[in-house]
């Protein structure tokens, strides 16, 4: 058994960052326990060309918003990285029937802009994890159990068989995959594991198309490369190119989860590309690759409560216990929790720095 003063589960971005806030704070005596045998969570990405590795594409979130989520743009800047606006200059398309051909209108822009990492957000989960101690990383450990010992201390018990005990644990893990997957001894606060329960994991039913291309060929017809449709199988098409880079597309399915299990990826890519030269022109139809991540299929993101979408970013649920024998050593630092950015990237970073500034106060 591995015993240490504090124990962070999950390693996706607020696990991560919490374990780089640690270190940047002198404190070693941490261990990081990440389910799958990668890091970054929800943050994954799609590498064409291992040499060029600044060129990922998002299969997770893209954007984040440095004019107003300062944390993060703070962090970002702080670790060097770079990034780019979205590109929106041009028409936008819109398919609304099977029956009528897709219409081009004229595009917005967002303000501030949605900004974009080079190298996709996996830059920024590599540059956390470069900064965090690799012995202190351990992946391959689902937590299953957590119980109370005679001390006060938490023992966490992993699928693989091995076990930790920790002063406090922070949880870096949906509020309702945790309540879900972790069997607590003693049992949460009722009225907690509730509400736990019943906050939706952000992003969880989705899935994301990704179709690389050899030119951005669609911006020589001043489109936009973003487009709606009502028909599918993508409700939310946009630009996903990298400056100076390869040219790609990206879409959010609008079909819910139970139905693209059914269908299957090959003949949902099939689908995906016939829809891409409805609305972008024959060449569309021939990406040099496309790949689909479907996060409703990801046993350490979605529940089968995460199978229906919603629709708005909910609000955070409490991060601990307000009594009881959990209150003192179990923190909730997920995406979910972050008060101002719940569900967004930003919400790992606000809800990270506050449970970690709460156990070192302790």
């Amino acid at each position: 058994m591995h015993t240490t003063r504090i124990a962070i589960v999950g390693a996706g971005l607020a696990g991560l960052y919490a374990a780089y806030l640690l270190e940047q704070r002198g404190i070693t005596d941490y261990v990081v326990l990440e389910a799958r045998e990668r890091v970054g969570g929800r943050i994954a990405a799609l590498v064409p060309d291992a040499a060029r590795a600044s060129e990922a594409f998002d299969l997770g979130p893209s954007w984040f918003w440095p004019g107003f989520q300062h944390a993060l743009g703070a962090l970002v800047e702080s670790l060097g990285l770079s990034s780019f606006a979205q590109h929106e200059t041009g028409d936008m398309v819109v398919e609304r029937s099977h029956q009528m051909p897709p219409v081009r209108m004229q595009g917005f822009a967002n303000q501030p802009p949605s900004m974009r990492l080079q190298g996709g957000m996996q830059a920024l989960i590599d540059a956390l994890r470069q900064r965090v101690e690799p012995s202190r990383l351990h992946t391959g450990q689902a937590v299953q159990a957590m119980s109370l010992t005679g001390n006060g201390n938490v023992a966490l018990q992993c699928a693989s068989g091995q076990r930790f005990t920790a002063q406090h644990v922070l949880l870096a893990v949906p509020p309702r995959l945790a309540a879900q997957s972790i069997a607590f001894t003693p049992p949460l606060p009722e009225r907690l594991a509730h509400q736990w329960a019943n906050t939706a994991t952000w992003m969880a039913p989705h899935g994301k198309y990704v179709a690389l291309y050899a030119t951005p060929f669609w911006r020589e017809e001043q489109l936009s490369g973003e487009a709606r449709s009502l028909i599918g199988p993508l409700g939310e098409i946009h630009d996903a190119s990298h400056p100076d880079g390869h040219a790609a597309l990206f879409g959010f399915f609008s079909l819910p989860a139970s139905a693209r299990a059914q269908i299957g990826d090959e003949t949902l890519r099939q689908h995906c590309r016939a829809q891409l030269a409805r609305l972008f022109g024959p060449e569309a139809a021939n990406p040099t690759r496309d790949v689909i991540q479907d996060w409703a299929q990801e046993s350490f993101t979605a529940t089968h409560g995460d199978q229906q979408p919603s629709e708005h970013h909910g609000m955070a649920p409490p991060v601990r216990a307000a009594d009881g024998p959990w209150q003192p050593c179990l923190t909730g630092i997920g995406s979910e929790w972050g008060e101002q950015y719940a569900g967004y990237l930003a919400g790992a970073i606000e809800a990270a720095e506050r449970g970690v500034a709460n156990v070192l106060a302790k």
